[in-house]
């Protein structure tokens, strides 16, 4: 006579088998993106690496492995003084994006009180960007040349004698067009994260007797953290890579990373880039891992 199974073990058997299934179905679900990023992120970056370990010639790439790339990388002072000016560029864009960009989300945010006023003020921002990158930095050529419409203006004015030559192929040049192209890159996220903070937290500090300043300092700072930090990582990342921005703007004079990768590439000298993009990539992920230790943007989010 067969023993009838006790219906804990048999719900227990049930529930089981419903997750499993439900974790297949899941791993399915998960195939095609996984896949994607397998095929367009990881692999990119597996054969970047790889290459960075092969050899190169005038003439020919040896698939061997080796690691003067990297000797060679790190033991040249013209790659650290790249290094530095990218940082450099990285760090004065960065401070500059973020002071016009934490002042004009703040107004929109606590000044401007109609949504519809609001909205069309933050699409007024975005104008800029209905054109490319390239031709909204070029357009600063004949703006701050020598002949240009700044040096015109200054000497009718009677501020200046003769044209000022630092405007225009120079570091100003180039850290004045970093800001131009990607302060929207901060202000989007603050004005976002200050849109999310409640408006009574405002009124109980100014309740209690804080200062403007105070309120600003205690209250809207620590809690606009968490955009300042993702603006932070989209404008540090885009200032590292950019490498068109330099050579337009600096007139070939100055040189960042992405420069050297660039001119590497051009003589063909791939596995010499490829070892420069990693440590670029590691420098990078190492700079956003520190600012990640300032906040916990998936918490506060």
């Amino acid at each position: 006579m067969a023993t009838a199974t006790p219906e804990p073990q048999a719900s227990a058997a049930r529930k089981r088998g419903w997750l499993g299934s439900r974790h297949v179905v899941g791993w399915l679900e998960a195939l095609p993106l996984t896949i994607v990023l397998l095929t367009f992120l990881v692999l990119p970056i597996v054969t970047i690496v790889i290459v960075s370990f092969w050899r190169a010639t005038e003439f020919s790439i040896i698939p061997a492995f080796s690691t003067e790339n990297y000797e060679f990388l790190f033991g040249s002072s013209v790659a650290w003084r790249v290094f530095g000016a990218t940082f450099r560029y990285a760090f004065i864009s960065w401070l500059f994006c973020l002071t016009i960009g934490f002042t004009v989300a703040y107004y929109l945010a606590f000044h401007i009180r109609s949504q519809t006023t609001q909205i069309a003020l933050f699409l007024l921002c975005t104008i800029p960007f209905w054109t490319s990158n390239i031709i909204r930095m070029i357009s600063w050529i004949p703006f701050l040349g020598r002949n240009g419409i700044a040096n015109q203006t200054l000497i009718d004015l009677g501020l200046i004698d003769q044209p000022l030559e630092w405007l225009l192929y120079s570091d100003f040049s180039v850290i004045l067009a970093f800001v131009h192209l990607y302060t929207l890159f901060m202000v989007v996220p603050i004005f976002n994260t200050m849109m999310r903070i409640d408006k009574s937290l405002i009124e109980a500090a100014r309740d209690n007797g804080a200062s403007g300043f105070q309120t600003l300092v205690h209250v809207i700072i620590p809690l606009t953290k968490p955009g300042i930090m993702i603006g932070t990582i989209f404008v540090v990342t885009l200032v590292m890579g950019d490498f068109i921005t330099v050579r337009f703007m600096s007139g070939s004079q100055r040189a960042n990373v992405g420069r050297l990768i660039s001119n590497d590439i051009g003589l063909l000298q791939y596995p010499s880039a490829a070892a420069t993009a990693v440590v670029l990539l590691c420098t990078v992920l190492i700079t956003i891992a520190i600012l990640l230790r300032f906040v916990d943007i998936r918490k506060e989010l």
